[in-house]
């Protein structure tokens, strides 16, 4: 009888999990919520959005760059950059972190829902855990956040089709569609259709293996339909090929560099542990699941980016492989709804009216405040007085530049400036190529340079006839045109 009565109750703790991991994801990134807006590229993702609303259409070219102007850019985030900008308008940087937050503890809750279906509550923390580790880094109040729930909700369903040797849902179409809106990342669901199909026909019974790929094809097609269902259609594709095609530069651009074992660090570890999983324990996996977990290790060795798509995705295959091992004997309940009765659903409204509650007190008395250290502010009020209009910049300067209503030489969107035109950036700016520099200044005509301090090519223009220093402090200096041999320069601050 004791135990007959502890059940439901287990059940409850157990189905109101969810709910609380979402929730205290929520309060703890709200109180820290200033390392949220670390990122150069919050700033003209806003900046975008409030275009889009003001004229009530999405961008077809690009509008703000020095370099580019009048080329051909589609604004693959385009929704999240409304969402962004509308918050922020209404509730200036709280608008964004509020946001910011909900989406990643969504994301957390999504994911022990979907692991909950074979492991037990401790395990599937750990893994949430695990998760939110990997992803620290790139957790910030750009578009690729928003769309993390709407990544584990999609993937989280084809993998329970596929554990029961079944065809994705069409009810899962919709979450493409507004993947597309999000993030171009969408093109990754696009592909995990294939990846896990696999698992569901190499589950299949043979008879059932040809209508099942014929069930599965039925909804890739949807799929590929459903992500052009944005305000460029099919161009949609074309905007996500774009970001693909930019090759040799991705080993530049911080975010998409190859991940760094030359120090131990979270991923590390996760791989380290992964291996000696399957050493200890023997670990045996599928031929499409070992396929899918080598494709995001791949992917996170890459390009640091993909990190936190593999701290989602290799839990979420590994979950039902796991759950004959580390499951205890005792068949504890695996549904995810909510146990029936009031005490339950006064907890889970509870939880809810305590979470909006503390987040409105803090909203009410914290500032949330843009790093400093991105906003080259004095810096750039020179140039304002100067009259500066074309003006040589660092890459991440580029998004305030932007904000500030100054056409930038490179930002954020790499895609628009393209694979050639980035490496010669890049070889210029970190004094590879100083000849490169020169000729790109007096090509573009630039009249003014806005570079961070340790710019290898803020170093170089100390030393070239020409060009004088007016400007500088721990964010930026600035070096402006000087056809005056031997003039002298402004010490810096």
């Amino acid at each position: 009888m004791t135990i007959a009565a502890s059940l439901p109750i287990a059940r409850a703790r157990r189905n109101l999990a969810p709910l609380c991991v979402t929730a205290a994801t929520f309060l703890l990134l709200l109180v820290s919520g200033d390392s949220l807006l670390h990122d150069p590229d919050t700033l003209w993702q806003i900046k975008v959005g409030a275009w889009i609303l003001d004229h009530r259409a999405v961008p077809w070219t690009d509008l703000y760059s020095l370099t580019r102007q009048g080329d051909v850019w589609l604004s693959t985030s385009w929704l999240s950059q409304v969402l962004f900008a509308a918050t922020y308008s209404h509730w200036g940087w709280a608008g964004p972190v509020v946001l910011t937050a909900a989406a990643i503890a969504l994301t957390m809750g999504l994911l022990l829902t979907f692991l909950q279906r074979h492991l037990e509550l401790p395990y599937a923390l750990v893994f949430c855990l695990l998760a939110m580790t990997l992803a620290a880094p790139h957790l910030l109040a750009r578009p690729h956040v928003l769309a993390l729930p709407v990544m584990v909700a999609w993937t989280g369903g084809l993998m329970a089709m596929a554990d029961r040797s079944r065809a994705p849902s069409f009810l899962l179409l919709p979450l493409m569609v507004l993947w597309a809106n999000l993030h171009g990342g969408f093109v990754l669901g696009l592909a995990l259709i294939g990846a896990i199909g696999l698992e569901a026909l190499w589950r299949a019974a043979p008879p059932r293996r040809l209508a099942l790929a014929m069930r599965l094809a039925a909804f890739g097609l949807g799929a590929l339909v459903a992500s052009c269902c944005t305000p460029y259609g099919l161009d949609t594709l074309l905007g996500a090929a774009r970001i693909l095609s930019l090759g040799k530069s991705f080993s530049i651009i911080a975010e998409w560099r190859p991940a760094d074992f030359s120090s131990f660090s979270p991923f590390a570890g996760a791989l380290l542990g992964l291996l000696g999983l399957g050493l200890i324990r023997g670990l045996t996996l599928s031929p499409p699941r070992v396929l899918l977990i080598l494709g995001a290790t791949w992917m996170a060795l890459a390009h640091v980016r993909s990190i936190e798509t593999f701290g989602v995705l290799v839990p979420l295959v590994l979950a039902q492989p796991l759950s004959g091992w580390i499951r205890p004997a005792s068949d504890a309940p695996r549904g995810l709804r909510m146990a029936p009765g009031a005490p339950a659903a006064l907890a889970a409204v509870a939880i809810v009216l305590a979470t909006a509650s503390a987040t409105a007190t803090f909203a009410a008395r914290h500032t949330f405040e843009f790093s400093t250290a991105q906003t080259p502010v004095a810096a750039v009020d020179l140039l304002a007085e100067r009259k500066a209009a074309r003006i040589f910049n660092s890459y991440g300067f580029g998004g305030y530049l932007i904000v500030r209503d100054i056409r930038p030489f490179v930002d954020g969107r790499s895609e628009l400036y393209g694979e050639k035109f980035l490496m010669d950036y890049f070889a210029a700016e970190d004094g590879r190529n100083v000849s490169g520099l020169l000729r790109m200044l007096d090509d573009n005509g630039i009249d003014a340079t806005l570079l961070t301090p340790d710019s290898p090519a803020a170093q170089i223009l100390d030393h070239i006839k020409g060009w004088k220093r007016v400007y500088g402090d721990k964010i930026a200096v600035v070096h402006v045109r000087d056809d005056t041999e031997g003039a002298a320069a402004v010490p810096s601050k």
